[in-house]
């Protein structure tokens, strides 16, 4: 499970503006949860924080068992690279590795070797459809391609949980659609738990809950309900 409690994040130092407080949330394994909000609400902020790449100001953030507030730089980077995976809106796809070699990067972070990275890889890119691009150059895939790359690399180390920053902002409403599908799909399969931040609410109403970010925490999507 990934447990928030009680969360504080603010700016500044002497009267500091507060971004949002009092926030709480319980995922599932199995489960996807969307986060909307207004622009500025504080959502990128938010996931940097669950990952403990930002600091807070109070409060609790546990995955399966592990508080990560006040855990060490390099727990906290061996956590990362273990137990979560990452999709961004920009891909993130390093242009001098190939397919294959993107998508096995989480395993060599993770010292496995090479012929073990290379199938857990291969086994991945089947899944989102492109084992037939394993040696293909980033520069010659399409924008769809690339993002369905970023989910096979963001699932290839099985972790806990994948946090996912407007993961098809980049993608025509076509394309989105079949990448957010896709990648809900892996999440459940993998039984690991899955937040989406999204401005989008059709691309939110494919999670299995939708929550909105305010200054008071996450709430209940009243458009949802």
């Amino acid at each position: 499970m990934f447990e928030i409690d009680d969360l504080r994040k603010g700016f500044g130092t002497v009267g500091a503006r507060v971004l949002f407080e009092g926030l709480s949330l319980r995922v599932q394994r199995g489960e996807c949860v969307a986060i909307m909000g207004e622009s500025g609400v504080g959502k990128s902020t938010l996931l940097n924080c669950m990952a403990g790449l930002e600091p807070v100001d109070g409060g609790s953030i546990r995955l399966d068992g592990t508080e990560l507030v006040g855990l060490g730089d390099d727990a906290l980077a061996g956590l990362r690279r273990r137990s979560f995976g990452f999709v961004f809106q920009a891909f993130h796809i390093l242009p001098h590795l190939d397919v294959a070699q993107n998508v096995a990067l989480p395993l060599w972070l993770l010292d496995a070797d090479d012929a073990e990275a290379d199938s857990r890889a291969r086994a991945m890119l089947e899944r989102v459809g492109l084992l037939d691009r394993a040696r293909d150059w980033p520069r010659e895939l399409s924008g769809g391609e690339l993002q369905r790359i970023a989910i096979a690399r963001a699932l290839v180390h099985r972790p806990s949980l994948v946090l996912a920053d407007e993961p098809t902002g980049n993608l025509d409403p076509g394309r989105a659609a079949g990448v957010l599908d896709l990648l809900l799909e892996c999440i459940r399969d993998a039984g690991a738990m899955g937040i989406l931040v999204t401005h989008s609410h059709a691309a939110a109403l494919r999670a299995d809950r939708i929550l909105r970010l305010t200054a008071s925490g996450l709430l209940p999507d009243a458009e949802s309900t």
